[in-house]
């Protein structure tokens, strides 16, 4: 049997109940439910007339350029380590290369 607890995580005043399969996710799952909260109260403190859907649709769309930022960095990240194998695999062809 696998292990599995559920977890409440509050954001926006509302607890939500999680279930994690995994007790190493715990506390990542707790720090982005901060993160969001703490997105929301930044945002009604300067926005007063707006209402709560609003300030998560932001908060969300923020964490979605974010998300997609980090991985085209981590995507070009992996083409320059390749890129760089395969220059050293060359140099290292070229080096042993004779008749070149």
């Amino acid at each position: 049997m696998s292990w599995q607890q559920t977890i409440n995580i509050k954001i926006a005043e509302r607890f939500y109940p999680l279930r994690i399969d995994k007790e190493e996710d715990e506390e990542r799952i707790r720090k982005a439910g901060r993160l969001i909260d703490d997105r929301l109260f930044q945002y009604k403190q300067r926005y007063s007339d707006k209402d709560v859907q609003d300030f998560l649709a932001i908060a969300a769309l923020q964490f979605a350029v974010k998300s997609i930022e980090l991985e085209a960095k981590a995507s070009s990240t992996e083409q320059a380590d390749r890129l760089r194998q395969l220059d050293e695999q060359l140099d290292s062809f070229l080096g042993q290369c004779t008749d070149c």
